[in-house]
């Protein structure tokens, strides 16, 4: 399981260095990558599971800004494997996937996909206008921060809508990256060691029977 994890992330973010030959120095080297990035992906699903799992206390009689989110049962973790769709739309699942994606350095997809859906609910002209630029900067034009993979025709037509920014403007962008998520990233979730722990029912303890 661990082993395929490592090879998703290589796979999806970036190649390795093919000039590498298989010399014991260089297996150490990559061995030595392997655990690194393993024990990443583990700590933040890990320190996110835990700080998830119970509210914290507001400090100073002040409501926490926090958001936290309520652990679901094993029955509600499964329903996430029937539909891309259920995951999302859980709070704790789209947290708990967007964890995932940083940990495979791939979280741009899952923020433009949200900051797409918040774009759509944007009554204001002058408000969808200023988000449509924002989201473009942010995600589309080349070389920005959070790029996203999708072509240059659609970057293109992107770019042209935003000069008169409605609801639609990056609905074929938004519908590529959704694809993208559902039939990559969603996979590996749901074969990840974190979403199998919460799948998992606790084992009732029981007495052994006296002979």
């Amino acid at each position: 399981m661990q082993s395929a994890m490592f090879l998703a992330v290589q796979h999806d973010c970036g190649p390795m260095d093919k000039s590498s030959s298989n010399s014991p120095k260089n297996e150490e080297k990559r061995e030595k990558m392997k655990r690194t990035l393993l024990k990443d992906w583990k700590t933040r699903l890990s320190y996110f599971l835990q700080n998830s799992s119970s509210p914290g206390k507001p400090k100073d009689g002040k409501k926490s800004k926090q958001q936290t989110f309520i652990k679901p049962s094993p029955e509600e973790a499964q329903l996430w494997s029937e539909a891309f769709d259920e995951l999302l739309a859980s709070k704790y699942g789209l947290a708990a996937f967007r964890a995932f994606l940083k940990s495979e350095f791939c979280e741009e997809n899952i923020e433009f996909w949200l900051a797409c859906e918040d774009f759509k609910k944007t009554k204001s002209p002058q408000k969808l206008s200023s988000k449509a630029r924002k989201i473009y900067t942010d995600f589309i034009e080349k070389e920005a921060p959070k790029e996203i993979n999708i072509d240059f025709q659609t970057k293109t037509l992107i770019a042209q809508n935003i000069q008169e920014a409605t609801s639609g403007c990056f609905t074929t962008a938004q519908k590529r990256v959704y694809s993208l998520m559902e039939n990559n990233s969603y996979p590996r979730f749901l074969e990840s060691e974190f979403y199998q722990d919460l799948c998992k029912k606790p084992q009732i303890a029981t007495e052994p029977h006296a002979t």
